[in-house]
């Protein structure tokens, strides 16, 4: 890698293609690399994920983004505001224990977790707006 590598803004030929190159910058293939860009050669996606996900995760592609946690008191303060929170305690009291068990003591819901996801759908609640 050059001097100035810069995870942020780099470039990679993933395999042996030459046609496109992975971009951190814009977390998709280019067709081109811009003038001035530094590029790496790396053998596969797989081993640039690994690089990015340690050096900037900002540049893997959706697909490969770790989930993201959202902080339980946001979520209440939003299911507030929505005047959904008596209807997600009622959710929760009739869920099974490990549900209750997971609500009350983690600090964090993962904003993909499929179980909270069903109970905001059952209760009404827009995902895109208690786990924004």
């Amino acid at each position: 890698m050059s001097d100035d590598y810069n995870p942020s803004d780099w470039h990679w030929i993933v395999g042996n293609d030459e046609t496109r190159f992975w971009s951190s910058a814009s977390a998709a293939y280019v067709d081109a690399l811009p003038e001035g860009a530094g590029a790496t050669r790396i053998a596969s996606e797989d081993e640039l994920w690994d690089v990015l996900r340690a050096q900037f995760p900002g540049g893997l592609p959706e697909a490969q983004l770790p989930p993201r946690l959202v902080p339980k008191r946001v979520i209440i303060d939003r299911l507030h505001a929505a005047g959904l929170l008596e209807a997600a305690k009622a959710a929760i009291d009739a869920a099974d224990l490990y549900t209750q068990e997971r609500w009350n003591t983690r600090t964090d819901i993962y904003a993909n977790d499929p179980t909270a996801l069903a109970m905001l759908a059952a209760i009404g609640g827009d995902p895109a707006v208690i786990f924004a």
